[in-house]
């Protein structure tokens, strides 16, 4: 037996050191770096995505209440006009329950019914992640108007 292979001295030397360790940290790091920007943009394309979902099937949804009733809820009826009758003029003659739930926009605000449109007969948006008109990017509008 050789007087320096002590079972201690050999567990010490099987570890890894400082060095090692460090490059190890530094090259996940880089890669998180890298990584995590690639994910946080995928999260805003899909709000971006289920909002033009949202605002086309909200159309939709008002084209059937249009084809029912000859006319579009007005402004003081807004969007929950497709799922209760309104009370105040001008009734819908014949009203049909158009939609199961009024949904928020993938931001968790509601989304903005125009009556008159801005851009069309009627718009239906989502101010985006700032919650203001306008704006770039993750914070811009997404509207009827679209395609």
């Amino acid at each position: 037996m050789k007087a320096n292979s002590s079972p201690l001295r050999n567990a010490i030397q099987r570890g890894f050191t400082l060095i090692e360790l460090m490059v190890v940290l530094l090259i996940i790091g880089v890669l998180a770096a890298l990584i995590v920007p690639n994910v946080l943009d995928r999260a805003d394309d899909a709000r971006v995505t289920a909002a033009k979902t949202d605002v086309h099937n909200l159309m939709q949804a008002l084209k059937l209440y249009k084809l029912d009733n000859q006319r579009y809820p007005t402004a003081e009826q807004g969007l929950p006009a497709l799922l209760t009758k309104p009370t105040t003029a001008p009734v819908p003659p014949n009203w049909k329950s158009y939609l199961d739930v009024l949904p928020n926009d993938p931001w968790g605000k509601p989304y903005v019914y125009l009556n008159p449109g801005v851009k069309g007969e009627v718009d239906v948006m989502s101010l985006g992640a700032d919650g203001q008109a306008g704006g770039e990017g993750k914070n811009a509008d997404i509207g009827s108007w679209q395609p």
